[in-house]
């Protein structure tokens, strides 16, 4: 087993900077609390990118960091770079440097920006296949508008942006690709819908006040990552599930990860229908109604999560199951979370409900007691060209 002294070296070498960064691992587990006042304690996702100084010339490397039932998302991994320069938007005849323009190539693009932006979108922003929005060294805001759809595409990354105030879409034309112009009939105002795609990671991003729901996975969607961001001031946060009668979600498979359930929530953190999702060293506080819902008998692991329930006696439960023929036998079960300020799960349905992850989508699933270190930098991050993030 390495040594803290080693652990702490090894640390200082990777930051390359005044701060110590240490990545949390079984060998870390057990160590006294370091006497250094800099010390942060990164998630496996983290660890394996923010440390390094030349993030800015090696963007790429971030596609490999994924962990869960994501893991395999390229996105743009294997394109060009594609700099964002205007703000500016045309749903039907999009400019070249606008964001919409990248997103809908039909060859692989990692999508940067060159400067902080808001962009206000004129209708849905209708991503295609192998593409990777990357909000690193810049802010980013996609608000006031309609706002992201994931539709029938496969391998999209969203990182480091902010996506807020999201309005429904028009009914009217819009581009999916530079050969295609096809009439929309109105979104409903979900920050990110994913709908019937795989291969999908949401990550370090800030998402509050949506119209509908901040982040939707539906329609046989799966192979999704959704994993430090920061969610707050919302009613309906996130759907996993189309609805109860749709049993193509039995494949849908989701890990949600390292993320802070912020103020101003009410329900669905997620609301699970049919499949599976894995619920893992998440923050959540002060929520409404509740904080993990579902119905259609879906299967729920909520392992190493951090639940402080706000002082309203009608809410302590962390659970909420809607079913008219009982619920006695759903696999819905908690392990090593942490449930403060009288929070309590209620577990339910017998035999293993573990993710069978494979080698590669497997991660270490902290204590509960750790989620507030892990999940401190939550959100888009402040990141500077040759630093550490």
């Amino acid at each position: 087993m390495a040594s803290l002294t080693t652990l702490l070296l090894l640390s200082c070498l990777l930051a390359n900077s005044a701060s110590t960064l240490v990545a949390y691992s079984l060998d870390s587990y057990n160590l006294p609390k370091p006497a250094v006042s800099s010390l942060k304690v990164m998630n496996a996702i983290d660890s394996c990118w923010r440390a390094k100084s030349n993030w800015a010339v090696n963007r790429k490397a971030l596609a490999d960091c994924v962990v869960g039932f994501g893991k395999g998302t390229v996105g743009g991994k294997y394109g060009a770079i594609y700099v964002v320069t205007d703000p500016s938007d045309d749903p039907v005849n999009p400019k070249l440097g606008t964001l919409r323009y990248g997103v809908i190539q039909t060859k692989p693009l990692w999508i940067i920006f060159a400067k902080d932006m808001v962009i206000r979108l004129q209708n849905e922003l209708i991503m295609n296949s192998f593409k990777t929005i990357d909000g690193r060294g810049a802010e980013v805001e996609i608000a006031n508008g309609p706002c992201i759809t994931i539709q029938g595409v496969s391998h999209v990354i969203i990182h480091g942006i902010s996506i807020h105030d999201c309005k429904p879409g028009k009914s009217g034309q819009v581009r999916s690709s530079p050969d295609h112009v096809g009439r929309r009939g109105g979104s409903d105002g979900d920050a990110i819908d994913i709908f019937a795609s795989s291969y999908v990671w949401v990550d370090h991003c800030y998402l509050a006040r949506a119209a509908d729901g901040l982040i939707d996975v539906i329609h046989a969607s799966t192979a999704v990552t959704i994993s430090n961001n920061y969610f707050e001031q919302h009613d309906k946060v996130m759907l996993l599930g189309h609805n109860d009668q749709f049993t193509a979600d039995k494949i849908m498979k989701v890990t949600i990860a390292f993320n802070h359930f912020g103020p101003g929530l009410i329900e669905r953190m997620p609301r699970v229908r049919i499949g599976y999702a894995h619920v893992a060293n998440n923050r959540y506080e002060d929520w409404k109604m509740y904080a993990i819902g579902g119905s259609a008998n879906p299967t729920i692991f909520s392992e190493g999560n951090y639940f402080m329930a706000s002082n309203d006696q009608n809410t302590k439960e962390v659970t909420k199951r809607e079913s008219y023929g009982g619920w006695k036998s759903w696999k819905w079960r908690t392990s090593k979370d942490v449930f403060l300020n009288g929070a309590y799960f209620v577990p339910s349905g017998y035999g293993s409900c573990a993710p069978n992850y494979s080698r590669a989508q497997s991660f270490v699933v902290a204590p509960g007691a750790m989620v507030p270190a892990l999940t401190a930098n939550a959100g888009p991050l402040s990141c500077v060209v040759a630093k550490a993030c």
